[in-house]
């Protein structure tokens, strides 16, 4: 079957790309200033701020939004005008009119400092636009941007104020411009590819809304309307038809010019916002899939305080120093390449760090009664239609035909689990089993989203499952807790938190037992004495899950681990044990056992190895802690003479067990040091004739002041043992 494209009417042929400027996928272009080129599309300054003609298409909407807002305003002002209560999180009540007193008005009457840094209402659990009249008595809450809620808000609202920057100077068709965790986005289908040297403008046209201080305007539309309105973008032509049902309406929200097919909601103004700058770009496919239009994406970040954006870009540059794909290509512990992208290619010092974590799990499962087992790496597609995941995962699979059987590569280790569990009779006796998988893993993640180990193709997790009752899910619970604990805290040096991610819209299974299932996570997070918060609608299809998320040296947050409670798959794949009670019959007799079905419990604390080697990385910033650093020790002579007992000194540490290097090149002493200190050696050992008369070694210490610079004589015979029990001891101090 000949590959095919979406051209917004239809399906055509795909054909080979046409536009040679077009760039990779995964290729993204950064913030940095723009260097001037022969290339069309590079030349800064070469297209005018506006493109002109302006596009026919935006007065159109612009006429057909004023015509429809009339009518939409008489119709609000018609409606009936009676007094409402606003209850707010503390308890009072505030007096209002229904269709005519709206969340801004509350924040006025409560203060004016209030009313400047609101971000967003929330009326009866619902956000809610500050200048939207209430329309009845609620509960009402006012958010900020230090709000999670508010944020997202307030970048969604930004992503517009671009997209109008983008239409008004490519003369582009907008797709889609959600927030993200960072920030936001907007995607457009246009002739050439962005460049840097496009910043500029779009900021500058940004800065120019920004002052004129917009308002968003909502208007509700019909679908039949929304048609007519975008005729002119196939892409949000398609959108409409594919998720709005006919004889329905959806909003739009029009700031200046830029009218746009959103749910909203939004800021009041684009005043609001006091800096705004663009970040970076690349290419995506319209909808993610890359049989469609090639697009192009422009991100951006935005802050109401100037002050947050020059922290915000002060934080950037320090990220940047840290960034683990710089880092790993400087200290050599990885590299991917074109044969096979997506999956990293471990050099010896990545593999160290790699495999001292796998191993640094396997001292915690044999103390917690973990059982460590292999699996396979490929199954017949008919586990995953029993498991699920070929329902809902299909598409994220490698998949290949074997003997005219559909197989694919496992993207993740529970199936294979269950059958495991399955393979012979179980019994109440056994419970709680506890499996634990390091097996390789295979997702197939477009190549628009692979970066660095952050996101890749090929992994490994440190990947377990419980069978219990659930009688034990408590105990389970709290065990998990401990576990994530002690590697976050005691080990790692990371603080964490916790979300309950509840049932999503495609669930698996009956609400009833996912309520049960959500009860029981609730209680044991209750249980653990951490606060928590709720994720609605965000848990896996067949369970919900408590996910967590680690806070890094940078204040950054990053979700690791996920703790997921299943009813589905043991029910699915009809998991069974014995249990302790009897089956009696008429006469009083026992006559058999009661079979019952396990629970299942999802647990990884590292998670993908990974993307937790890429967030160690910046979290150290390449300066591993001992036990865990491919950089242990480097021995330096001081001259030629030296050479043998420094070589003698490295086969000792490296006989321990320790990682160890000898720098014998004919660089001077200094350039030694210094070259040991830039990569990030814990220790450095200086020898010379003293040293080797009294078998010791001049210690220099790279965390700690009082050794750095000028180092300090020890006994190797006392030094050697102290830095065996330091790498064993996983500690994350490394003072002898």
């Amino acid at each position: 079957m000949s590959e095919s494209i979406w051209t917004g009417w239809h399906w055509e042929p795909k054909k080979a790309a046409a536009n040679p400027t077009e760039p990779k996928k995964e290729k993204e272009m950064s913030s940095a200033p723009a260097k001037k080129s022969k290339g069309k599309e590079a030349v800064a300054g070469e297209y005018p701020l506006e493109c002109t003609p302006r596009p026919s298409y935006i007065q159109h909407r612009i006429d057909m939004f004023d015509e429809l807002k009339l009518a939409y305003d008489a119709e609000i002002a018609a409606k009936p005008r009676v007094p409402i209560k606003v209850t707010l999180p503390d308890g009072r009540d505030m007096d209002g009119t229904a269709w005519e007193t709206s969340p801004m008005d509350i924040a006025k009457t409560l203060s004016k400092s209030l009313s400047e840094r609101v971000v967003i209402a929330k009326v009866n659990g619902v956000l809610w636009d500050l200048v939207r009249p209430l329309e009845g008595s609620c509960k009402m809450e006012l958010l900020d941007f230090e709000k999670d809620e508010g944020k997202m808000v307030f970048w969604h609202s930004s992503a517009h104020v671009m997209g109008e920057s983008c239409e008004l100077h490519y003369g582009c068709h907008l797709c889609i411009g959600p927030p993200i965790e960072e920030g936001f986005y907007y995607e457009m289908a246009m002739e050439r590819a962005v460049s840097q040297a496009d910043y500029p403008a779009i900021e500058t046209l940004a800065a120019r809304t920004i002052k004129e201080k917009q308002p968003f305007q909502r208007l509700v539309v019909s679908k039949e309307n929304l048609l007519k309105m975008f005729k002119d973008n196939k892409y949000k032509v398609h959108i409409i038809n594919d998720k709005i049902p006919d004889g329905t309406s959806t909003t739009v929200y029009r700031c200046g010019p830029l009218i746009d097919l959103c749910y909203g909601p939004h800021i009041p103004d684009t005043g609001r916002i006091k800096a705004l700058a663009v970040t970076k770009n690349s290419a995506s496919y319209f909808l993610g899939d890359a049989k469609n239009d090639s697009l192009q994406r422009i991100y951006g970040i935005s802050f109401p305080d100037v002050k947050q954006m020059k922290e915000y870009k002060q934080f950037m540059e320090e990220a940047a120093k840290r960034d683990h794909r710089k880092i790993g290509i400087e200290q050599e512990l990885y590299f991917f390449h074109e044969m096979s992208p997506g999956t990293a290619f471990w050099q010896p010092n990545g593999a160290i760090i790699y495999n001292n974590l796998i191993e640094m799990q396997r001292e915690e499962y044999r103390k917690r009664g973990f059982k460590e087992v292999i699996t396979p790496n490929m199954y017949n597609s008919k586990l995953w239609e029993t498991s699920g995941h070929w329902q809902h995962y299909k598409d994220d699979m490698f998949t290949f035909d074997v003997e005219k059987e559909k197989f694919a590569l496992k993207p993740m280790n529970c199936p294979g689990h269950c059958l495991m569990f399955g393979h012979r009779d179980r019994s109440y006796r056994d419970l709680p089993l506890r499996f634990a998988d390091f097996g390789v893993l295979h997702r197939n993640e477009a190549s628009g989203a692979l970066s660095g180990l952050t996101r890749v193709r090929r992994f490994q997790q440190d990947d377990a499952h419980i069978f219990c009752t659930i009688e034990q899910l408590a105990t389970e619970m709290a065990g998990c807790f401990d576990f994530l604990n002690k590697i976050y805290v005691d080990v790692l040096g990371f603080s964490w938190s916790m979300k309950l991610s509840t049932r999503p819209d495609n669930f698996l299974g009956e609400i009833s037992t996912w309520d049960n299932a959500e009860a029981i996570l609730t209680k044991a997070l209750n249980d653990s004495g951490r606060p928590w918060e709720v994720n609605p609608g965000d848990g896996a299809f067949y369970g919900p899950k408590i996910d967590i998320k680690l806070t890094d040296a940078m204040r950054r947050n990053h979700q690791c681990a996920t703790i997921q409670l299943d009813f589905q798959l043991p029910e699915r794949f009809k998991l069974q044990y014995v249990s302790d009670e009897s089956i009696i019959d008429a006469d009083g007799k026992r006559i058999g056992s009661v079979m019952k079905r396990p629970v299942m419990i999802h647990r990884a604390i590292l998670g993908s190895v990974e993307r937790c080697i890429a967030i160690l990385t910046e979290n150290y910033a390449g300066k591993w802690p001992f036990w865990l650093s491919p950089f242990q020790v480097v021995v330096i002579p001081v001259s030629a003479a030296a050479f043998p007992y420094a070589e003698k000194v490295r086969d000792q540490l490296h006989d321990a067990g320790l990682n160890v290097e000898c720098d014998t090149s004919d660089l001077t002493l200094n350039k030694k040091i210094r070259n040991a200190e830039i990569a990030h050696f814990n220790f450095i050992f200086v020898v010379g004739a003293e040293e080797e008369n009294t078998s010791s070694v001049n210690v220099r210490n790279r965390d700690d002041p009082n050794t750095k610079s000028k180092g300090e004589v020890r006994s190797l015979a006392e030094i050697l043992p102290k830095l065996v029990e330091l790498k064993k001891s996983r500690a994350q101090s490394q003072l002898l």
